[in-house]
C-alpha cells in the first residue's frame, strides 16, 4: 500500500520539507539577471521554441531589483497566503542560474543565504551549464543549507529536444544528474507534457527513464502555448502534432504517470500556471494549482490507486 506524507496517495515535496524541517519552506522566485547559452549565441539564439521567461515568474521578481528587495517583497507577497511560514528558499529561477563564472555565482548565492529568513537555495538551470568545480562548491553549501539543483530536462527523447531547439541531448542530462547526486546534492528535474510529436504512450514510457535517474524530485508542466514564441507559430501550422488534453483528461493522465513513477520520488508540481495575458487561450479556465491538486487527490481516491503501484524496479 502507500505511506506518503500528509496522508496523500503520492509523495509530495512539501510534505518532505515538513517532515524534515518541521515546517513549510516557501520558495521565493528570484531573477538575478542571468542569460542562457541558447540565447546569447554560445549554443544558439532565440532560446527554446516554447520559452518566454516573463510568463513564468511573479511581479516582485525582476532583475532591476536587488536580491534582498526581491526576497523582502516575496515574503510580503506570500505572507498573505501562508501567514505561518517563517523560513524560505531562495529560488533562482529565470533562465540558467549556474551560467556564469563561479565567483559571480558565489556572490549571488551567499547574498541570498545571508538574508535572515532564507534557509536554502533552489537553483534552476540547464544540464549543460554546470561543471565539477561548481558542483563541489554547491556540495560544500549543502552541508549546512538546503540546496536543490533543478534541471530543465523537458523530455527524455532526443528527437523532441532537437525539435524544440533545446541545445543538449538526453545523455547530457543523465550525466549531469548523476554527477550532482554523487555529491549528495538534492536533484530536481522539470519535464513538459505535450511537446510536439510526443504521444501519451511516449510520455508513459519515459516514466521508467525518469525513475532510473538519481533524482530527488520532479516537476511536470502541461505545455502552454505562449504568445510570440516559435512554438505558437508551429502550433498554428501543425496543431495535430500536439497532445492537447482537457483538464479532466489531464488529471487522469497524471494519475497514469504517478502510478509508473518510483514511489520515493518527490513530486514538486503536476501542472504549470501562466498568467492569461501571455496565452491566446485558457482551455482549463482560470483554475489555480491548488484546485488542480484537489482534483488529483480526488481522482487518485476514486481510482483507488497511488504513486508507484505500477512501477517496476529494474
Amino acid at each position: 500500500m502507500f505511506n506518503f506524507p500528509e496522508g496523500k496517495r503520492y509523495n509530495t515535496a512539501a510534505g518532505r520539507y515538513r517532515k524534515i524541517y518541521g515546517e513549510r519552506l516557501q520558495k521565493l522566485v528570484l531573477d538575478a539577471g542571468f542569460s542562457c547559452p541558447n540565447r546569447d549565441g554560445t549554443l544558439g539564439t532565440g532560446g527554446c521554441t516554447y520559452c518566454d521567461n516573463a510568463a513564468f515568474h511573479p511581479g516582485y521578481s525582476t532583475p532591476g531589483k536587488t536580491l534582498f528587495q526581491q526576497i523582502d517583497e516575496g515574503i510580503w507577497f506570500h505572507h498573505r497566503r501562508y501567514p505561518k511560514v517563517r523560513h524560505y528558499l531562495a529560488y533562482f529561477q529565470a533562465y540558467s542560474n549556474t551560467y556564469g563564472p563561479l565567483e559571480r555565482l558565489k556572490g549571488l548565492y551567499e547574498e541570498a543565504l545571508s538574508h535572515p529568513s532564507v534557509v536554502g537555495l533552489v537553483i534552476g538551470t540547464r544540464p549543460d551549464c554546470i561543471d565539477e568545480v561548481k558542483l563541489d562548491y554547491l556540495s560544500y553549501l549543502a552541508e549546512k543549507k538546503v540546496v536543490v539543483l533543478e534541471y530543465g530536462i523537458e523530455s527524455c527523447y532526443d528527437a523532441t529536444l532537437l525539435r524544440i531547439n533545446r541545445g543538449h541531448d538526453f545523455e547530457c542530462a543523465r550525466r549531469t544528474v548523476e554527477m550532482t547526486a554523487e555529491r549528495g546534492i538534492d536533484v530536481g528535474a522539470h519535464f513538459i507534457l505535450g511537446l510536439p510529436g510526443e504521444t501519451k504512450e511516449m510520455l508513459l514510457d519515459q516514466c521508467a527513464t525518469i525513475s532510473s535517474l538519481p533524482l530527488t524530485s520532479v516537476k511536470f508542466h502541461q505545455l502552454q502555448i505562449v504568445k510570440g514564441t516559435r512554438m505558437e507559430a508551429e502550433y498554428a501550422s501543425n496543431p495535430d502534432e500536439f497532445l492537447r488534453l482537457s483538464l479532466d483528461d489531464y488529471i487522469d493522465f497524471m494519475v497514469d504517470i504517478l502510478e509508473r513513477l518510483r514511489p520515493n520520488l518527490y513530486i514538486e508540481r503536476i501542472a504549470g500556471e501562466v498568467p492569461p495575458r501571455f496565452v491566446r487561450e485558457t482551455p482549463w479556465g482560470l483554475i489555480r494549482n491548488d484546485g488542480i491538486l484537489k482534483l488529483l487527490d480526488k481522482r487518485l481516491e476514486e481510482r483507488d490507486t497511488y504513486q508507484g503501484i505500477k512501477y517496476i524496479n529494474p
